[in-house]
């Protein structure tokens, strides 16, 4: 017996899909207007999403995989000074900091022969 994908598999998946994230972003976007930008639970709501990107970052500095895998560590930690040094001396914009990193790794990638 044969699988052949038709479209009510695709149908299924979007909505299966809609269903497991849309939903939740729509049902956030209507509760977050009667919040207040200054109140507790949105303190929180940032603490916690600043904390998982922490552990984003972390774990591909420590526990990397792919060509990072075989970096040294001390070019991982040394892209992400670099990238923290030039958020803050340029004033604070993402993506100068993002950009700075990763010209520092893959610049450290080159020299190195990866």
């Amino acid at each position: 017996m044969n699988w052949q994908p038709d479209a009510w598999g695709y149908v299924f998946i979007a909505i299966a899909g809609f269903l497991a994230t849309d939903l939740w972003r729509w049902l956030g976007v209507v509760a977050g207007r009667r919040l207040r930008e200054d109140s507790e639970v949105l303190n929180w709501v940032r603490a916690v999403a600043t904390a998982l990107v922490a552990g984003v970052v972390s774990k591909l500095i420590v526990f990397p995989t792919g060509v990072l895998e075989s970096s040294p560590l001390w070019l991982r930690v040394g892209s992400i000074a670099v990238g923290a040094l030039a958020f803050f001396l340029g004033r604070q914009v993402p993506a100068i900091g993002i950009a700075s990193a990763i010209a520092f790794l893959g610049a450290g990638l080159y020299l190195l022969g990866f």
